[in-house]
């Protein structure tokens, strides 16, 4: 995935469609919410054996639509607020390494 690629993209969407001007980080930050949260519906009442088998019933294409949504509105976060979504996630990465070492002699 094109991370910054991605994101020219849908900066020019929203510039095309002049949107710039909702695309405050508090507004993106509240989409991105909402888009979690319709995400979260979706599993809302499923057993966790039926929702690791979610993606092989007719719920999966609305799956797909509202992880793309959630991924959207934090790619455009990212861009607003001039975030390097790639070096965060190593950084995050690298800092949950540390303070979660592997366990040691099984639990």
């Amino acid at each position: 995935m094109d991370i910054e690629a991605l994101q020219d993209r849908l900066r020019a969407f929203a510039v095309d469609r002049d949107w710039e001007q909702f695309h405050t980080p508090k507004n993106l930050a509240t989409a991105l919410s909402v888009e979690s949260s319709e995400l979260l519906e979706i599993f809302q009442w499923l057993t966790d054996e039926q929702s690791r088998a979610v993606m092989t019933t007719p719920e999966s294409d609305h799956v797909r639509q509202e992880m793309a949504d959630v991924l959207i509105y934090l790619l455009r976060l990212a861009d607003v607020l001039d975030v390097d979504l790639a070096a965060a996630v190593e950084s995050k990465v690298e800092d949950n390494a540390v303070r979660y070492p592997p366990a040691r002699g099984g639990a």
